[in-house]
C-alpha cells in the first residue's frame, strides 16, 4: 500500500483517487459534444490529427515528470514494442469508428457497445488468457447476447458500430494487460509509432488541398485540444487506478455510455424506439448481475484477507 503524501491521510488520498477516476469517465463521457463540434473535419483527418497532438503532449508531460526514459526503454525492447504497434493500430481503429459514429448520428449505437465492453473484456479473457467465468458472469454474458440480438432487431440491421468499438476496447485492453509499461508512456509509445503514418497522410491531404484546419486559428486550436483530449482523462484514470480498487473502476467505467445515452437523446435527437429501449434495459440487467458478482467477490477477497487460513 502506498504511503500516503505528508500531510494527506489515506482517506484523502482515496477521495482524490475517487474524483480523479469520476472525471476521467465524465470527460470520456462527453466526448461525443467535442467531435460534434468538429464535424466538418472528416474522421480519417480527426484521427491522425489526435495521433500528432497526443505525442506533443504526452511528449510534453512525460519530459516535465521525467518520465521518458520509460518510452526509450520500450523502443529497445522488441517484444513489447511490437505488442503496442499492434495495439497501437487498434486503438486508432476505435478512435476511427466512435468519430464516425457520432457523425453518423449513432451514439446510442456508441453508447450501447461501452456499455458491453466490460462483458466482452470478460469473454476475450476467458478465450486468451485462460480465466474462469463465474455462474453470475455466465448469466450476465448470456442476457448481452439476448440485448445484442434485440439492439440489431430494432435498428433493423447488424449493430456493428457497437460490437466494433466493444471488441476493438476489449482487445486493446486485453494486449496492453500484457505490457509492461504505464498508461502514459504505453499512450505515448503507441503515438509515435503511428505518428510517421498520420504525418504522411496530414501531407498529403494538404497536397490534396483537402486537409480541413477550418476558418481561422480558433478552429485549429480546438483540432490541437485533441492531445489534450487524449490525454487528460487518460492521466486522471491512472491517478485513478492507482488509488481504488478495480471492483470500483469496474463500477464508474459506465458513467461514461451513461453520459453517451443521454446526449444521443437530448443532443443528438436520436429516436429509442421500444425495441432498442428493451435492449438497452437487458444490458442493464446483466451489468447489474456483473456488478453484483465483482461486488460478492471483493466482500469475500476482503473476508479471506481479514481471517487467514492458517
Amino acid at each position: 500500500m502506498t504511503t500516503p503524501p505528508s500531510g494527506r491521510t489515506a482517506q484523502d488520498e482515496e477521495l482524490t483517487a475517487y474524483a480523479s477516476a469520476v472525471g476521467a469517465y465524465v470527460l470520456w463521457g462527453f466526448l461525443p459534444l467535442y467531435y460534434l463540434f468538429l464535424h466538418a473535419v472528416p474522421a480519417e483527418q480527426l484521427v491522425a490529427q489526435r495521433i500528432v497532438w497526443s505525442v506533443v503532449l504526452v511528449g510534453a508531460v512525460l519530459a516535465v515528470v521525467r518520465r521518458l526514459d520509460e518510452v526509450v526503454a520500450v523502443f529497445t525492447d522488441p517484444g513489447r514494442l511490437w505488442r503496442l504497434a499492434l495495439s497501437a493500430t487498434i486503438l486508432a481503429a476505435n478512435w476511427l469508428i466512435f468519430i464516425i459514429g457520432i457523425d453518423a448520428h449513432r451514439v446510442l449505437e456508441i453508447s450501447f457497445g461501452y456499455f458491453i465492453n466490460p462483458l466482452v473484456s470478460v469473454a476475450l479473457g476467458t478465450v486468451f488468457l485462460g480465466e474462469r467465468l463465474s455462474r453470475g458472469q455466465q448469466l450476465a454474458v448470456a442476457i448481452s447476447m439476448v440485448a445484442i440480438a434485440l439492439q440489431a432487431w430494432g435498428l433493423g440491421s447488424f449493430p456493428w458500430i457497437s460490437l466494433a468499438l466493444a471488441f476493438s476496447f476489449g482487445t486493446y485492453g486485453l494486449i496492453r494487460k500484457t505490457v509492461s509499461v504505464g498508461a502514459a508512456p504505453g499512450l505515448l509509445v503507441e503515438a509515435v509509432v503511428l505518428a510517421p503514418i498520420a504525418l504522411g497522410y496530414l501531407v498529403w491531404q494538404d497536397i490534396e488541398g483537402v486537409l480541413v484546419f477550418g476558418p481561422g486559428i480558433g478552429m485549429m486550436a480546438v483540432i490541437a485540444a485533441s492531445g489534450v483530449v487524449t490525454a487528460l482523462p487518460l492521466i486522471l484514470f491512472a491517478r485513478g487506478v492507482r488509488g481504488l480498487p478495480l471492483t470500483t473502476i469496474g463500477i464508474l467505467q459506465y458513467f461514461a455510455p451513461s453520459l453517451h445515452f443521454v446526449l444521443a437523446i437530448v443532443v443528438f435527437g436520436e429516436p429509442l424506439d421500444p425495441m432498442r429501449l428493451a435492449s438497452f434495459a437487458l444490458i442493464w440487467l446483466s451489468l447489474a448481475v456483473f456488478t453484483r458478482d465483482l461486488l460478492r467477490k471483493r466482500a469475500r477477497a476482503l473476508e479471506a484477507a481479514r481471517n487467514p487460513v492458517v
